[in-house]
């Protein structure tokens, strides 16, 4: 009973990590907190089971299909809920045309999809038990895109380009970066991201239009936990979330188990309102 609390912790932890690393990669170029991560997360889970077993598309081809379906979602979200809002006095007006598009996808996709939740297809067919493919693969997932994102960001001329604008964004502009085509690639890669998540939780979330809402909040409470912007930090976050999860559904269960939760966060936010992980950063004025 432990191992699978353990097990299953650990890939709904991955999941929620991934998709703050989404909300962190939107937000890095554009200060706008994106409330569409969590549904284009359902979108990876939805639209793999269109393209696998609807299609009959084979994994080497369905996975980058769902990446790039994803992606453009992303940026699709740059253009329609954020460009207009960043030209407003009032920035903040992002919380709602965000939420309206993420409304506006959820109920598209119930309605050209379905209500109930649908199979997702087994990928590899590999393991049993505590050591089923549908727990691991989310952490490898986590694993590998955590990987790829450092060795972007530190190695290569685009990836020093986002950490510019991150960390000041008029100064980078000034030294004539491409804010707004960087920006775009952010959200592009922030729906990659999140199609990710929903995609390797596919076999233990199932393909489910309800599942946006569910990621939407729980996506976002590593990033509170973890501190905005720390990817790292989202991704420890997300494990200690999906591990205190699990172990209160097994505990209390039930309502009782996102009571937890709750409390948990509200906690958090009171005793370290910047993040258990979160740092001043410093830079050369």
């Amino acid at each position: 009973m432990f191992g699978t609390i353990f097990v299953s912790g650990l890939a709904m932890g991955a999941i929620y990590a991934l998709v703050g690393i989404s909300y962190n990669t939107m937000f890095s170029t554009s200060r706008v907190m994106s409330f569409t991560a969590g549904q284009v997360g359902m979108l990876g889970g939805v639209l793999g089971s269109l393209y696998m077993i609807a299609w009959g598309l084979p994994l080497w081809v369905g996975l980058p299909l769902v990446l790039l379906s994803c992606a453009l979602i992303g940026v699709v979200t740059e253009y329609v809920a954020v460009r207009p809002v960043l030209k407003s006095l009032d920035q903040h007006l992002y919380v709602l045309s965000t939420l309206a598009l993420a409304l506006m996808i959820q109920q598209v996709t119930a309605i050209k999809w379905g209500t109930e939740p649908k199979a997702f297809p087994r990928l590899f067919n590999v393991g049993s038990d505590i050591w089923d493919e549908k727990f691991w693969i989310p952490v490898i997932a986590c694993g590998l895109t955590i990987a790829a994102l450092e060795y972007v960001y530190r190695y290569t001329l685009v990836g020093r380009a986002f950490v510019a604008i991150a960390e000041d964004n008029m100064a980078a502009q000034a030294l004539g970066l491409p804010e707004r085509n960087l920006r775009i690639a952010s959200y592009a890669l922030a729906g990659a991201i999140g199609g990710m998540a929903g995609f390797s939780g596919g076999e233990l979330m199932l393909a489910f239009f309800a599942n946006g809402a569910l990621l939407n909040f729980y996506g976002f409470v590593p990033v509170a936990l973890g501190g905005l912007g720390n990817n790292k930090g989202a991704v420890l976050g997300g494990l200690a979330l999906g591990l205190f999860q699990q172990a209160a559904n097994f505990l209390v269960g039930g309502i009782f188990a996102s009571v937890a939760v709750f409390t948990l966060f509200i906690v958090v936010l009171l005793f370290a309102p910047q993040g258990l992980f979160s740092s001043t950063l410093m830079r050369r004025v």
